[in-house]
Parts: structure tokens; C-alpha cells; sequence
């Protein structure tokens, strides 16, 4: 039974006020991250926009425990936390790695594919703004085609995103999962579902960046909710290796399809000026993958 809206938790684990950009997903996010967890967790966060949200000693705009990590180590230091709680027989409290799509499908992969290999027991969740947000808005494994950064700012970036869920998956882990703030009780079932398991378990989080992808910080909720709609961020989950749609994306497949992926791009800086050829060929690979996600979610229920 899908959580809804008003059924969430009253209890707030994140205080008032942090510094993050205006518009920020991250805090969205954060926010029902954090009310799944009922503040039974201990966090690695390695240099990031998540960094500057929860705070730097001494301050802090989280209720939680928070450990900062360098760049590349969230996995190992995360697999660290777990087996620390294990040794002293504090399973109970669940360890959370949480990193940007950099320290994620770039610096970071080769820890987390370790602690995958492993199997370690934690939750790792990437928070994906689809560049180096926190040092400039350079380019990333999963910054799109077309888009504009300061490292590809004549052209946009010339290749597809990493699509590091399924290189998750390769892994044979128990539990793997897509969500966006702008669905928010989806990302808190997921958050749920996740602490329910053992070993490792992976989250991707579409969050959206104002800042980054150039668009009114207002617009934040609409942005990721586009993003669903179009297919450029497709809702699933994948529980012991068993796929299915989930939310919007579920919806979407039931009542017809997506929306243009046009409807998405315009508004966003990032890709403006963006080639005809690009945006076809961009176009194309959303339907690609959305047409295998359909075929597998058919293949699930069958």
C-alpha cells in the first residue's frame, strides 16, 4: 500500500534554516529521506552540495549523527560505520551513504562497487543534479547530452549520462531503486523498503538544481516532476532482482506514454542552443530506455 501524503510523519528530523542554494531538491529530498529513516541512521557524506546542507562544525541543520568523508571514500567509509555497528551488535541503526552523482558515478565508484562486491550493509542513496554542482557546474558521468557546463560550454556534453543503476544491478545487490523529490512519498516508500533488507542496498534521486540547470528557483517541483513525465528520469524499483515501474512512471505506461522530451529542455538554460540532431538523438534514447523499462515491468507482473 502506497504511502500517502498525509499519512507521512509529523516529526522533522532537519532544523531550520541550512544553506543551501534557493529552490534546493536536496532539502526536499533530504527531508523525506530522513522521516523514512526515523532518525535512526548515521550518515557518510563526502564533499558535495549535501556537505554545505547539513553544516559544518559546529553547526549542523541535521538532527541526525553526520560523519564528512573525502571525495572518493563514501563507500569504504560507510562500509567502515556498518561493520563498527556490527561489532558492537547495533544493526539496528542503519548507515547511510549519500553522495552527488560526482562522488557517485565518478570519483566514488570504485569504493561503492567494493562495498557492492561485498555486500555491505548500508544504504547508499546518490543525489543526481547532473553535474559537479558545488565547485562550478563541471560536467559528470551523469550530466546529459546536450547540456552546457563550464567544462562543455560551446557544445553541451557530446555523450549519453552513466546509467549507474544498472551498473548497480550488475552487482547482484538486493535492492535498487530510482526516486525524485517531486514524488515524495514514492522516495519515502522506497527509503523504507530499503531498511527493511540487508546487504547493500542503492537509491538514485533525480534532484533537480536551479542554479545548475538554469531555471527559476520556483520551478523546482515542476522541474523533477517534467523529468518523470518525459522520461529523462524513469521511477522504478528492483527488489531481488525483480523489476517494476513505480508512481508516475507506472501511470505513464498504463494511460499512453510520455511527453515530449522538448517540453523539458526548453526551459531549462542548460540547453540552450541546443542542436536539432542532439535533441532527436536524445529523444530517441528516452524512448529506448523506456520501452525496455516497459518490456521488463510486463515481464514482472507476468
Amino acid at each position: 500500500m502506497a504511502t500517502k501524503i498525509l499519512d507521512l510523519p509529523e516529526e522533522e528530523y532537519m532544523l531550520p534554516g541550512n544553506r543551501a542554494c534557493a529552490g534546493c531538491s536536496l532539502g526536499i529530498g533530504l527531508r523525506h529521506i530522513l522521516k523514512a529513516l526515523g532518525g535512526n541512521c548515521i550518515f557518510a557524506v563526502p564533499a558535495s552540495c549535501l556537505t554545505v546542507l547539513g553544516g559544518m562544525y559546529p553547526t549542523s541543520s541535521v538532527r541526525i549523527p553526520w560523519m564528512n568523508v573525502v571525495f572518493p571514500s563514501t563507500g569504504a567509509a560507510a562500509s567502515g560505520l556498518a561493520a563498527g555497528l556490527k561489532a558492537i551488535g547495533r544493526e539496528d541503526i542503519t548507515v547511510v551513504a549519500m553522495a552527488g552523482d560526482g562522488g557517485t558515478a565518478d570519483i566514488g565508484i570504485q569504493a561503492l562497487s567494493g562495498a557492492a562486491e561485498r555486500n555491505a550493509n548500508f544504504l547508499y542513496i546518490c543525489y543526481d543534479n547532473e553535474a559537479y554542482m558545488n565547485t562550478g557546474t563541471q560536467r559528470s558521468g551523469s550530466t546529459p547530452i546536450g547540456a552546457r557546463t563550464t567544462t562543455t560550454p560551446a557544445y553541451g556534453k557530446r555523450q549519453h549520462q552513466k546509467d549507474v543503476p544498472k551498473i548497480m544491478e550488475a552487482h547482484g545487490i538486493p535492492y535498487i531503486a530510482t526516486a525524485c523529490p517531486s514524488f515524495p512519498t514514492d522516495l519515502y516508500d522506497k527509503v523504507k523498503k530499503a531498511v527493511g533488507k540487508q546487504g547493500t542496498r542503492y537509491m538514485h534521486m533525480c534532484a533537480p538544481c536551479p542554479s545548475g540547470w538554469q531555471f527559476p528557483a520556483k520551478d523546482t517541483v515542476e522541474m523533477g516532476r517534467m523529468a518523470v513525465e518525459v522520461g529523462a528520469v524513469i521511477l522504478y524499483e528492483i527488489e531481488d532482482g525483480a523489476f517494476r515501474l513505480t508512481s508516475r512512471s507506472k501511470k505513464l505506461a498504463e494511460q499512453g506514454g510520455l511527453k515530449a522530451l522538448r517540453d523539458y529542455i526548453a526551459p531549462q538554460g542548460r540547453f540552450k542552443g541546443m542542436e536539432e540532431e542532439t535533441i532527436d538523438h536524445m529523444q530517441a534514447w528516452i524512448n529506448r530506455r523506456w520501452q525496455q523499462c516497459i518490456r521488463r515491468d510486463a515481464e514482472g507482473q507476468a
